[in-house]
């Protein structure tokens, strides 16, 4: 009977966690089909390689890899920004762009490479404002 009461407390917990990125988001008066576009093109210029187009939904995902990080663990490999962008008409007429920014730690396992996502860096939290900013208009 203990046990349930610590499974359930367990959780509990587990859904109060931080959350460890926020999307952003604007709207533009710019056909859905430019903002992809435009978005895509942005997306290089900030040095992001795309990893994932669904054309037809217009949703992006892209990751820029940094090798520069360091940490003093043996298993630590790099840090990975990652953008998920969602492209979609709006009820108003605009066009809406929304903007996951995330980043992950990869270390190497025994399992092979593993990804465990931390709190979003500023560097991509500014790159997803940068993106927003260059395809606002």
């Amino acid at each position: 009977m203990l046990y349930r009461i610590f499974l359930g407390a367990a959780v509990f917990l587990a859904g109060c966690g931080k959350t460890l990125s926020t999307p952003v988001n604007t709207r533009t008066a710019a056909t859905p089909d430019d903002t992809f576009a435009c978005v895509k093109k942005q997306l290089g210029e900030l040095g992001y390689r795309q990893s994932s187009n669904d054309a037809s939904e217009q949703r992006v995902a892209a990751t820029k890899i940094d090798n520069k990080s360091r940490r003093p663990d043996v298993q630590f490999r790099r840090i990975l920004d990652k953008l998920d962008i969602d492209v979609s008409a709006t009820a108003e007429g605009q066009t809406s762009i929304e903007v996951l920014p995330r980043t992950f730690a990869e270390y190497t396992t025994h399992r092979g490479p593993t990804e465990v996502q931390e709190k979003a860096s500023e560097l991509v939290k500014a790159d997803a404002q940068t993106l927003l900013d260059r395809c606002r208009s």
